[in-house]
């Protein structure tokens, strides 16, 4: 291994060339759409986006907030075959901070955080539309940091009630909000991707789930390949409404196993697959993964952001990670957020660049410029790298966080 290091501004970079490539060992686990830690990583990212779009509209600016502490608690759900219904709310528990003012003009917080939560839950699961209770714990409260002496109250308490836009530190100079990392590799292996394409057939809006509405969206994998042996654990629910008996059910678990080994055959020919599917089955007692809405969150199960799919989609344990939930983070200055992505794209493009095994890791300093970060660590397989070229890829990506939070607004990059 061949190591440099480098200084851009206050930060240090390292390119390590030359590393060992991950082994073939996989271990990955992927949460589908109605999974109830995508619900509230995907609600919490929606709403951060509709706050960004109307303070962008209305005041020229992105305002003070975080939404990315949400948390959903399950409901209650009776089911039948053939039928059900909700016997109890879901509650949605809007935990974080959003700046209510600006020039004394009111933000209407909760209003556009009910229609957005309201809306969300009408296209992702519209059986539960009607049967939800939204808690509100939103401050406008500032960090630590503001000590109030004879010379009047810090600017720091303004940054959630701001008297313009000009009271916004950000709009002079991008500093990190917090001392924090952004992980990223590249290139997936074929166990990885097909994992993803596995989850999405059976939970996204897909050829096979309008053919079978029966199918739920609360799909989870969880996937292990040693290079020939491929092992899956699949839970895939069904939807009561479409399921008139036990039979029918195993009928259908039937189905989507025989869809699993049809894609194998066409994604992982060479690899021996095994599939467990709804393993906490008990049908002689009617236990089964059978649902009203194609969801736990029916029933008693949590979510929480930051639990589900890292930003690149999947859970890599053996892969490098970190624990930050990004979905609802500000998209100006939370690293949390911007580090992770900047750094799984980063990592794609130097694999492309390189055509082997890119690893990168930013490491921010709180209060520090938010494009010169504390620590840059890039790691690469290829022995021979162009350490000049790999260091003029980093400084060009260090210069896209303003391009990145513009595109999380506008766009909609839809966090996996």
């Amino acid at each position: 291994m061949r190591r440099t290091s480098t200084t851009v501004g206050p930060g240090h970079v390292v390119i390590d060339t030359g590393v060992a490539r991950p082994d073939a060992l996989t271990i990955v686990e992927r949460k589908g759409l109605g999974h109830p830690d995508t619900l509230a990583d995907h609600l919490a990212e929606r709403l951060s986006r509709a706050y960004s779009r109307y303070t962008l509209d209305r005041f020229g600016a992105i305002l003070h907030h975080n939404f990315d502490k949400l948390a959903l608690l399950g409901g209650a759900c009776e089911v039948r075959y053939g039928g059900g219904r909700m016997t109890a709310p879901i509650r949605v528990l809007v935990n974080g901070r959003a700046a209510w003012m600006c020039g004394g003009e009111t933000i209407p917080v909760k209003e556009l955080v009910e229609a957005e939560v309201r809306a969300f839950f009408a296209d992702r699961l519209p059986e539960v539309a009607n049967h939800l209770d939204i808690v509100f714990n939103i401050t406008s409260n500032s960090s630590p940091g503001a000590v109030v002496t004879d010379k009047g109250v810090p600017d720091r308490v303004r940054w959630f009630s701001p008297r313009s836009i000009g009271d916004l530190r950000e709009r002079h100079v991008r500093l990190s909000n917090d001392t924090s990392l952004g992980t990223g590799w590249a290139p997936e292996n074929v166990f990885e991707s097909f994992v993803r394409e596995l989850v999405n057939h059976f939970s996204g809006r897909s050829q096979f789930t309008l053919a079978h509405p029966w199918c739920g969206s609360d799909v989870k994998l969880m996937g292990y390949w040693d290079g020939e042996l491929a092992d899956v654990v699949l839970c895939v629910p069904q939807k009561s409404r479409y399921v008139h008996s036990r039979t029918a059910y195993l009928r259908n678990l039937e189905v989507v196993r025989e869809e699993c080994y049809r894609l194998a055959t066409a994604r992982m020919s060479e690899a021996d697959l095994r599939f467990r599917l709804n393993a906490r089955d008990v049908p002689e007692r009617d236990e089964l993964y059978l649902t009203h809405t194609g969801s736990s969150i029916e029933s008693g199960d949590e979510g929480v952001v930051g639990r589900g799919n890292r930003v690149n989609g999947l859970i890599t344990p053996l892969r490098p990670m970190n624990l930050e939930g990004a979905n609802g983070k500000n998209p100006v200055y939370h690293v949390g957020k911007l580090y992770n992505i900047a750094a799984q794209r980063l990592a794609q493009r130097l694999f492309e660049e390189t055509g082997d095994h890119a690893e990168v890791h930013f490491v921010s300093l709180t209060g520090q410029r938010l494009d010169q970060p504390w620590r840059v660590l890039v790691r690469l397989s290829l022995d021979n790298a162009d350490v000049d070229k790999v260091q003029a890829v980093v400084t060009d990506a260090l210069s896209e966080f303003p391009a990145l939070t513009d595109e999380l607004v506008q766009s909609g990059i839809e966090l996996s």
